[in-house]
């Protein structure tokens, strides 16, 4: 297709820019040099073995306690170096890092905010499973702005529905760039031979109904009743309360999940659980939970604790873990009413059930 048939991310910002006469133009360039940061991404990825960028880094904890992959590190490096210069911003967060990053005093410091996932679902990365960037834009405190001060953590804790901008990049058989800048969502395919990133989904919609799910089976002994509800009217397939048969689903890449989900529909589903009492969820918040729920809603699908909308949740803590569901817009809405119409835990081992050998 000759290239004038496609509109560059370039060309996309500018025609959303266009909207506002006043602006300045510095958002535009931030979003372009996330973009550049997941190009240098894509291609550590795209090298694997070949690159030497495989396996664990040596000794290296992050501040989850989860042990960083080689990739975490170098994403990390790539995020920062390629945001830190432009002018654009006034500090940086991300998974990788314990504290909030602050712009070093050889580069002017902007008025946004970017919060980062450098390579989402690098448990995958050794097994050659797609893998991601998972990003958010926030607007600085006004005081930031005026000062120039160092940010910290406090400065971050905004609610989801506070961003301007989210999006993720996704390292699969080919690179995309999801985004959406309020207007929207809209997909971006690398052309690998330009270096460009080319509109090739524009206004990207979640179906509301589904007949798919994902979540790790594994914790199923920890879910709360309402998930385990329901999972369990999914299983039951035709013959159950619900009428048709599910396929369930599970990469372990929330990324790749969430890319599923916006292509087909269907709901993604890592709730709060009784695995670990010291911890409220899994993913999170800032990073993770906020950038995908705000595409969720974007595109017109829902994102939930299960109790309340992921967007209006206000943060406590810059690497706050949460409870998340998201994807088709009925189904994360029957999980929600679940939660707050629960029903009893009921075993479904038959030696210990009501009418069990042990029955008083």
């Amino acid at each position: 297709m000759p290239l004038s048939q496609r509109t560059t991310l370039t060309q996309f910002l500018i025609e959303q820019r266009r909207r506002y006469p006043s602006a300045s133009g510095d958002f535009n360039a931030l979003v372009l040099d996330v973009a550049l940061a997941c190009k240098a991404i894509a291609r550590s990825v795209a090298f694997g073995a070949l690159g030497g960028v495989l396996g664990a880094q040596s000794g290296a904890i992050n501040v989850q306690g989860e042990e960083q992959k080689k990739l975490d590190v170098i994403s990390n490096e790539l995020f920062v170096r390629a945001n830190e210069w432009g002018g654009h911003l006034a500090g940086m967060a991300s998974e990788e890092m314990d504290e909030p990053y602050n712009i070093p005093s050889a580069y002017p410091r902007g008025k946004y905010l970017l919060v980062f996932d450098p390579l989402d679902g690098s448990s995958n990365i050794d097994v050659n499973v797609s893998v991601g960037s998972i990003f958010s834009i926030l607007r600085a405190p006004q005081d930031v702005i005026d000062s120039g001060r160092d940010v910290t953590a406090a400065d971050f804790l905004q609610p989801g529905c506070q961003q301007l901008a989210a999006g993720y990049a996704l390292y699969g058989p080919s690179t995309m760039l999801v985004l959406s800048v309020g207007t929207g969502v809209h997909g971006f395919t690398l052309d690998p031979n330009l270096g460009e990133f080319f509109l090739s989904h524009p206004d990207i919609r979640v179906p509301e109904d589904t007949q798919e799910f994902a979540i790790n089976a594994s914790n199923s002994r920890f879910w709360e009743p309402p998930v385990k509800r329901y999972v369990d009217e999914c299983l039951a397939g035709k013959t159950g309360p619900r009428g048709k048969d599910f396929n369930m689903r599970w990469i372990a890449s929330m990324v790749a999940e969430a890319h599923r989900i916006l292509m087909r529909g269907g709901v993604f589903m890592y709730p709060r659980d009784t695995k670990d009492p010291t911890k409220p969820g899994r993913l999170r918040l800032l990073y993770e939970a906020n950038p995908v729920g705000f595409l969720m809603e974007q595109a017109g699908g829902r994102a939930s604790t299960g109790r309340e909308p992921i967007l209006a949740v206000q943060p406590t803590a810059l690497h706050q873990r949460i409870g998340l569901v998201f994807g088709s817009k009925h189904e994360v809405e029957r999980i929600e009413r679940y939660h707050r119409e629960p029903t009893p835990y009921q075993d479904d081992n038959p030696l210990f059930a009501e009418r069990s050998l042990f029955r008083a």
